[in-house]
Parts: structure tokens; C-alpha cells; sequence
């Protein structure tokens, strides 16, 4: 079935044992990379969500967490968290560093530039480029159509599911505008890889072979990491920098 607001491509299907294999796969959510992806692909990045400076003319400029980590006397590394390369959890949904940055990297959604990037990339990773699976948490909205899209029992993330070609992954919002919502799980029919993008994280997680995720790491237009399945996602994760006392 299709639905007006998901793209011309985009459909509803009436049966969503395409998903089992995620669901059965994922570990109860154990906050680490294999409780987001199916802890069965070869190799896995980490791509983090940019933050923004305003320049003189209004213009948002991409600020990379390595850059501000940098500024602030830290370490960039695979498991990097914002408040701990920040210093402070005044940083997040707070105050801003503004010699620094303005906005905070995206919660929760993958932002289309990065989803762009990420597109032709995958699209030499799999043989069903046409033919792809898109899952968003129920709890945004997407567009209205609780009720009506089949439901996928991922553990703690009820999602509702989506088909759809590759080609529109970054062009298609999983809520009204202007709000931009990315798919929280996407992956190719032939299962050659699988994205992630949990609804507290400002980082997204992607699964595949060696030569998949080498192919992300380089991708331009990516800040992206090697990452085991086993590596935590919680903001406590950060072994390499000082954690700051979390406010009570």
C-alpha cells in the first residue's frame, strides 16, 4: 500500500517478517553496538551526527566531534560521547560553545547529508539496491501512521516498517515538515548491511562486510570509526576522556 507524504517509491507492506532476522539477532537492549545492529556482520562504523557553527552570513558550517573534542583539550576516538568531549553536560540540550559550535549534533536522526553520503556507499555493498526495508520508532509519529503500518517488536523500540528503494534514503523524512526524522533501521533485502540510529543517539551505527565499512570510513563527507559490536553506546562509554559529573 502506498501512502501520499512517504515519496512516490515508498510503501507500506502488509507483512514484516521481512525484520525477523534483526529482531531475533539484536541482543536485549544492553546498550551496546549489537543491541542496534545484528551483532552478525563482518565489520562496523560508528558515523557521528555533526555539530553546526553559524557563520557571518547565517550559514550553518558542519563542526566535527574530532574538532571539538580538539578545542577542548580531548581525545577523538571510536567511543567519544559529546559530554565528555564537551566537558560538561551543560553542553547537551544546553548552553553552546560558541568560539566553537552553535548546535548540538542531531538526536535521535541522522541528518541527510550524512545520509547522502552514506547512499552510494551501500549502494556497491548490495545487490538489492531497489529493494530495501526502512523502520521508524512509532514514538515520532511518522507522518500519522501509527495504526496503520505493520509494527516491528524490536526490544524497548517498537518500530513500524517501510519498503522502498535505496536511491530515496536521504530524501524522505519519517515526519511532517520541517522537521527532518532519518528511518531509525534501514537495510537491503539481501541483508548486506543494516544502519541504526537509536532515538537517544547522536551517532549512527552501521553494519556490514570489511570492504563495506572500509568503504564508509573513507566516504567523504563522513566523520566515521571502527567499531566493535561489543563497544558500549552509553554516555558513560568514554574511557579515553574525563566524564563530567552528571547534574542530579
Amino acid at each position: 500500500m502506498r501512502r501520499e507524504g512517504l515519496g512516490q517509491l515508498w510503501q507500506l507492506p502488509d507483512d514484516v517478517s521481512a525484520a525477523d532476522w534483526i529482531v531475533a539477532a539484536v541482543r536485549t537492549f544492553d546498550h551496546t553496538v549489537g543491541s542496534l545492529v545484528p551483532p552478525v556482520f563482518e565489520a562496523y562504523a560508528r558515523v557521528f551526527h555533526p555539530a553546526a557553527r553559524r557563520d557571518d552570513f547565517g550559514r550553518d558550517v558542519s563542526v566535527s566531534w574530532a574538532e571539538v573534542a580538539a578545542a577542548n583539550g580531548r581525545q577523538a576516538h571510536a567511543g567519544m560521547e559529546w559530554v565528555a568531549v564537551t566537558g560538561s553536560w551543560e553542553y547537551h540540550h544546553g548552553q553552546t560553545q560558541s568560539e566553537v559550535w552553535d548546535l548540538e549534533p542531531v538526536e535521535g536522526s541522522l541528518p541527510a547529508a550524512q545520509a547522502a553520503a552514506l547512499v552510494p556507499v551501500l549502494a556497491r555493498s548490495t545487490g538489492t539496491p531497489d529493494d530495501c526495508l526502512y523502520a521508524v520508532w512509532e514514538g515520532f509519529g511518522a507522518l500519522g501512521l501509527a495504526g496503520v503500518a505493520k509494527t516491528v517488536a524490536m526490544p524497548s523500540r517498537e518500530m513500524l516498517l517501510f519498503t522502498g528503494p535505496l536511491s530515496q534514503a536521504a530524501q524522505v523524512s519519517m515526519e511532517e515538515g520541517p522537521r527532518e526524522q532519518s528511518p531509525s533501521l534501514w537495510w537491503p533485502a539481501d541483508r548486506a548491511w543494516c544502519v541504526a540510529t537509536d532515538v537517544d543517539l547522536m551517532t549512527t551505527y552501521v553494519g556490514g562486510s570489511r570492504a563495506c565499512i572500509d568503504a564508509v570510513l573513507a566516504a567523504p563527507g563522513l566523520e566515521a570509526w571502527d567499531v566493535d559490536h561489543r563497544q558500549r553506546v552509553t554516555w558513560d562509554s568514554d574511557t579515553l576522556n574525563p566524564q563530567p559529573q552528571r547534574p542530579e
